[in-house]
């Protein structure tokens, strides 16, 4: 999820008009009034450009949009990504105070939104890794804009400087010494937990978007963690040629994760091996290495987060379990943007340490179903603060930005059997014809359901997804891959040789003390 606030002044460079005052009527004013049906001759001729690093593109130019953005789809979006619609899991979201599960009960019995196979924690990675790589400060929710005119505010890179930022001697994360700045969520107890550096509560990160809720704060802080003790492994020596190998390391044992954990997880193993092996059939940049468009939609795995979760073992008020909702309009939540002592995480409950099973909890399952906490967004999780606040019509509204082709469509150029009318007859209500013409989110969404059983994307998803990841790393001299046979080299605490999972990174970090008694 890309969904946290940029800095101030990102907003003043940035500003984008406000997405309707009221969704529906007087939509064209906002789309420009142009409908885009097919890429004219100077988008063509943009699209065919050499791609470069800093801004966005396309894997299929010469495809259609999904559909024509008039007022009609415009509405047709809105209704169908609304509450209470098709795909709201319809989670009881009520406090117990008001007769509701609260968010123990949510978790205890999660009603209609079945959970996956995979850690919790994996939703929280994803999001890690998405910010990483695109950042789109700069087109206008609903208005076509072609994507190789917009920028990309972060380096298509899996090189870690949303954490990093200007390297050394950026002195707002990194010290002298090559270090790098931490927090603590108690500033006046030396022993208290990992929290990201922080003013006057605010963040000092170089994206944002990693304080938008407390899992992704504290990935961000343990990945600050562990740059600290990888430095703390090396010689005496110049500090910018020990930070440079601090950082190295820390990112090549997170690119490993990624490669070798987290795709595995989501797409297969299956995939990968394909892929490495024979080579990428979609995903070829002629220039330099770019985020496409229709990735950083079927990226959007919005179905995978709880509307609940366990923070923590003692950040309860009675000293004992932490239990919040992700987001809630009224009642205490996970949302980031400040600092307490009981606001920390217990990373057992998200990735499945040795002796820590009964913690362990689920995502939710890939498919057609998101948790209804993601339906009353928060406006500080909002990038521009701007209506809508439900997560689902800003993903529908983002295909007409980017002038996205149809899931089907897509699916026949990749060589691949599209879904059918009734495999997506939810949408049918809705008309305009997008069960036979679907926006690629729902589509990708749909197809792990149907074809990944809620555990794995589909072939349409699965391939743009592994495709973009893999391909970036292989298109970077700096990564790990550059380096034929190389295998993790700190040590892993409880995996194999060779060998390194989150599990690991958490605990080679120190970050979560507990784990290493388990």
């Amino acid at each position: 999820m890309t969904m946290a606030e940029p800095s101030e002044n990102a907003r003043r460079r940035y500003s984008r008009r406000r997405f309707l005052g009221t969704l529906g009527a007087g939509a064209a004013a906002t789309l420009g009034g142009g409908a885009i049906t097919h890429l004219d001759g100077d988008h063509a001729a943009i699209a065919a450009a050499a791609s470069r690093s800093d801004r966005f593109g396309r894997l299929f130019p010469n495809l259609p949009p999904f559909a024509e953005a008039t007022p009609a789809v415009v509405d047709a979006l809105t209704a169908f990504g609304a509450k209470d619609g098709p795909i709201d899991a319809q989670d009881d979201m009520r406090p117990v105070s008001e007769g509701g599960p609260g968010p123990l009960g949510l978790i205890l019995n999660p009603g209609r939104n079945a959970d996956s196979g995979h850690p919790a924690g994996l939703t929280f990675f994803g999001q890690f890794i998405d910010h990483d790589i695109p950042f789109d400060l700069d087109s206008r929710l609903g208005e076509p804009t072609p994507p190789e005119t917009s920028p990309n505010s972060r380096d298509p890179r899996l090189n870690l400087d949303s954490v990093y930022g200007g390297g050394f001697g950026d002195v707002r994360f990194v010290l002298s010494d090559g270090s790098m700045r931490i927090g603590q969520v108690d500033p006046s107890n030396p022993g208290s937990r990992e929290d990201l550096p922080r003013l006057d509560g605010a963040a000092l990160i170089a994206d944002p978007r990693n304080d938008e809720n407390l899992m992704i704060a504290g990935l961000h802080a343990a990945v600050l963690c562990f740059h600290n003790k990888a430095l703390e492994t090396l010689p005496p020596g110049d500090a910018r040629e020990r930070f440079a190998e601090a950082r190295r390391l820390t990112t090549w044992h997170y690119q490993w994760i990624v490669l070798h954990e987290f795709l595995p997880a989501i797409v297969g193993q299956r995939l990968i091996d394909r892929i490495l092996r024979q080579g990428r059939r979609h995903y070829r940049p002629d220039g330099e290495p770019f985020i496409p468009v229709e990735f950083q939609i079927a990226y959007r795995l919005h179905s995978l987060p709880r509307p609940s979760y366990r923070a923590n073992f003692t950040g309860g008020p009675d000293g004992g379990q932490l239990f919040l909702f992700l987001f809630h309009p009224t009642e205490p939540d996970l949302r980031g943007g400040s600092r307490s002592p009981q606001r920390f995480i217990d990373w057992q409950t998200f990735f499945g340490f040795p002796g820590f099973e009964d913690a362990l909890r689920n995502t939710k399952k890939l498919d057609k179903l998101l948790s209804t906490a993601l339906f009353t967004l928060p406006p500080s999780a909002v990038a521009t603060g701007d209506p809508p606040f439900v997560l689902t019509q800003r993903n529908l509204l983002r295909h007409l930005t980017w002038g996205i082709p149809s899931g089907q469509d897509i699916a026949r150029a990749m060589g691949e059997r599209s879904l059918g009318g009734n495999d997506l007859r939810e949408l049918r209500p809705f008309g305009n014809g997008l069960e036979r013409s679907t926006p690629l989110w729902h589509y990708v969404n749909a197809e792990a359901e149907l074809n990944g059983r809620g555990e794995q994307l589909g072939p349409v998803g699965g391939r743009i997804v592994a495709e973009v990841l893999i391909g970036l790393l292989e298109l970077d001299t700096g990564s790990f891959l550059s380096q034929p046979g190389w295998v993790p080299t700190l040590p892993a605490a409880f995996s194999g040789p060779g060998e390194f999972k989150m599990i690991d990174f958490f605990a080679f970090a120190e970050v979560d003390p507990a784990t290493l008694s388990a």
